[in-house]
């Protein structure tokens, strides 16, 4: 995986005449961004709450929200989750899928300035640390352990480290990448690992006698999936952020009935997933979804978002994000951590609230 951190100083100098063109594209690209447009492109990976975006990008029902605003939406599958943000770090994409921590450590301290537009659900289980031949994280102690370096999973090791009283010096880390990592699971050498779901699903119910020593359950609230895109653009064509705010509880309305219709929506999004409508529910049990506005905009505006993102900044520096301290985050309440002057995360309730007082 490319390096998508800031985690050294350069101690030369840079040239006069590169430090030019460099502003001068950066200049150029943020004006770019900022342009009134109608066309736009939104990326999503394979994940159990993320799911929904396949369903409503394939049947109609972002086409219809963008046709309403006259906007025209592409959804893109991106088969790697780090991939799918280190493209839309350089603006390939308007708006990405991805955790809070990943909001933070990547496109936020490479400097470009995201809106969380939409809380969509939290992890609640979804996300595991497994290891083979036990179920004693102790056992941990010694071994390594594969996952996808810096991301979610890599804090939710860290998190669990912390909490059985050991910490990253106590196991040896192997970056994999999600698409491989149920591949390299099934090699008898590799005794465990952190991953999420579907692919956490799939390692355990394969008879690799491998269990779950702990999950996002035991950290409720923390790992938080969303919608992401760029502030820029989002600033200078709002009708992006009600198009794709009402397309996504649109969806989730649907898939939530115990319907024939909202069967066949859960059942695509299994069989987009490679997996079955059961297995697929299952992992809906394990993440707290929030089906309507108003859970989103309740859990969004909860005290606990602040405390969350503390530990999110905490986790940046343990990974040496260098400039942790120097990334400004915006909550919905108004308040800053970090650089208050240098703001490139905002979390804005803005358009789900117009979703849950009918306004879209």
């Amino acid at each position: 995986m490319k390096n998508c951190f800031i985690m050294k100083e350069y101690k030369t100098a840079i040239p006069t005449f590169i430090l030019f063109f460099f502003l001068l594209f950066t200049s150029a690209y943020s004006a770019a961004a900022a342009e009134k447009k109608t066309s736009f492109t939104v990326a999503w990976s394979i994940y159990a709450g993320w799911m929904p975006w396949g369903y409503a990008g394939e049947n109609g029902i972002v086409e219809k929200w963008a046709k309403k605003y006259g906007l025209s939406i592409k959804i893109v599958q991106i088969n790697d989750y780090v991939s799918s943000i280190e493209d839309y770090s350089k603006g390939k994409y308007d708006g990405c899928v991805m955790t809070n921590m990943d909001a933070f450590s990547m496109p936020a301290a490479n400097g470009l300035d995201s809106t969380a537009l939409i809380l969509g659900d939290y992890s609640n289980g979804n996300d595991a640390v497994v290891m083979k031949n036990s179920n004693n994280f102790a056992d941990l102690k010694g071994r390594s352990i594969n996952l996808v370096e810096y991301s979610v999973s890599h804090y939710l090791l860290l998190r669990a480290l912390e909490k059985n009283k050991m910490t990253a010096r106590d196991v040896k880390i192997v970056n994999t990448s999600d698409a491989e990592i149920v591949g390299v699971l099934k090699k008898p050498s590799i005794t465990a690992a952190t991953l999420w779901n579907p692919q956490l699903s799939f390692v355990v119910g394969q008879q690799l006698n491998v269990r779950k020593v702990f999950s996002s359950k035991q950290i409720p609230g923390e790992i938080i999936d969303m919608m992401v895109v760029n502030t820029d653009v989002l600033k200078a064509n709002p009708d992006l952020g009600k198009a794709l705010v009402g397309a996504w509880f649109e969806t989730l309305r649907l898939m939530a009935q115990n319907t024939p219709e909202g069967k066949a929506a859960r059942t695509f999004m299994a069989t987009n997933a490679g997996t079955t409508l059961a297995d697929y529910d299952t992992q809906l049990r394990d993440t707290e979804m929030f089906y309507t506005p108003a859970s989103s905009y309740k859990f969004s505006t909860d005290s606990q978002l602040p405390k969350t993102m503390e530990l999110v900044r905490t986790f940046s520096k343990n990974i040496d994000v260098k400039n942790t301290d120097d990334i400004g985050v915006l909550l919905p309440d108004g308040s800053t951590q970090g650089n208050s002057k240098n703001i490139k995360l905002r979390f804005d309730t803005h358009f789900v609230k117009m979703a849950m007082d009918g306004n879209l």
